[in-house]
């Protein structure tokens, strides 16, 4: 932290989230001395005020850049632990260059967005805004900060993009469904971002149906579509055993128990608390025939953390009964978007599990492990578990063998 920093609050993280973000947006500021940017395309963000007619923007840094496909690459931040303080400075780099556009209509500018959409590499645009963009950033609960703003009044392509085949195919095939299209690319390989952009640009889908959707609604679209087929794989496997997992990243931990039942998912969120705090927290889950309406409590954070371990599942070929609890600490500073929860989770499936001979070991474990690690008492958050309660009661066929 700066000597001259004056925020006391964020002395124990070694950073100010405040001085990192004015210090990032002073050097793009630098960067930036007209209304015109000449720069490199990674993505494009939808916004969801004033549907059916919405923002959508062009994120690109002022300048061409090699890397810039590092500033829209979530699993890559993860695997190469990126923190919070360069969480900032790399989005602080993406100018959102703004228009608006009926969900359904059709322009210019919305082309040149879906170009950039399915581009294999960032595409390289020209860009005039019509005023200086304002210098300063916007944080997201759901998706990763980006920058500055400014309206576009004219904008191009200056090169030919490369789109990849199955890409290509996915977008001209327009008979092609939105969640076969999100599940094809996903078992090619490609990554969530990618699918993000592609549905929220109106890239996929039957021809009719194809319309923008806002960021916030595609991250959870994809996460939820992606989930819906692991899981309808994973219902064919064995069962597995009573394993603990725990990890985290950039402040959220995650301790997943799998207990030898049928497929089900639970989870709650908590803010770790001050010393002496309440432990306030919030939960959804799902039983084996899955869930019909939104988990509107957990909201995106529910079908990122259920991805990543139905991806665990699948990997080692077994299905289990899912309580998931998710911690929050004082380490988040600031938030990033549903891309940490989604990692984080991914971090604590990849631990060595701490296996046990019986649920009764393994809650009391959890209990202990908590109290011990974060200094909060979970009995009441197991005590309201829907999952727990309904293992603690089912009976067995092989009981009546």
């Amino acid at each position: 932290m700066a000597l001259s920093c004056k925020h006391k609050q964020y002395e124990a993280l070694g950073f100010c989230p405040i001085c990192e973000h004015s210090l990032a947006m002073k050097q793009v500021k630098t960067k930036l001395t007209k209304q015109e940017l000449f720069g490199s395309a990674p993505t494009v963000f939808v916004g969801r005020f004033g549907y059916p007619n919405l923002n959508v923007g062009i994120m690109a840094p002022p300048e061409i850049s090699e890397e810039a496909w590092k500033l829209d690459a979530p699993r890559y931040w993860g695997q190469h632990n990126f923190s919070i303080p360069q969480m900032i400075n790399i989005r602080s780099e993406l100018i959102n260059s703004r228009f608006s556009v009926n969900i359904k209509g059709k322009s210019k500018f919305l082309d040149i967005s879906k170009e950039v959409a399915m581009a294999s590499k960032p595409a390289e645009v020209e860009i005039k805004l019509d005023k200086q963009p304002s210098f300063r950033m916007s944080f997201h609960d759901f998706s990763a900060p980006s920058g500055p703003k400014a309206q576009v009044e004219n904008a191009k392509l200056t090169s030919n993009i490369s789109v990849d085949r199955k890409v290509d195919y996915v977008v001209s095939d327009t008979d092609f469904k939105a969640n076969s299209a999100i599940n094809y690319l996903y078992g090619h390989g490609y990554d969530e971002s990618v699918i993000t952009r592609l549905l929220s640009i109106g890239n996929l889908g039957v021809k009719a149906d194809r319309k923008l959707v806002p960021t916030r609604w595609s991250i959870t679209a994809a996460d939820d579509s992606i989930g819906r087929q692991l899981a309808r794989k994973v219902k064919d496997y064995q069962q597995a055993g009573y394993l603990a997992y725990f990890g985290g990243y950039l402040g959220n931990y995650y301790l997943v128990m799998l207990f030898p039942e049928v497929w089900s998912y639970e989870l709650f969120e908590a803010a770790v608390p001050r010393p002496g705090g309440k432990l306030n927290y919030a939960t959804d889950h799902e039983f084996y025939a899955g869930r019909k309406d939104y988990a509107s409590n957990t909201v995106g954070g529910y079908y990122a953390a259920r991805l990543a371990i139905l991806e665990k599942l699948a990997g080692i070929r077994k299905q289990a009964s899912i309580l998931c609890l998710r911690f929050i600490t004082g380490e988040y500073a600031v938030p990033l978007g549903v891309w940490v929860v989604r990692e984080a989770s991914r971090k604590a499936m990849e631990s060595k599990p701490i296996e046990f001979s019986s649920r009764q070991l393994m809650v009391d474990y959890a209990q202990q492990f908590i109290k011990n690690k974060f200094g909060c008492d979970i009995k009441q958050m197991l005590k309201e578990s829907k999952l727990l309660r309904k293992i603690s009661v089912q009976r067995k066929l092989k009981e009546f063998a």
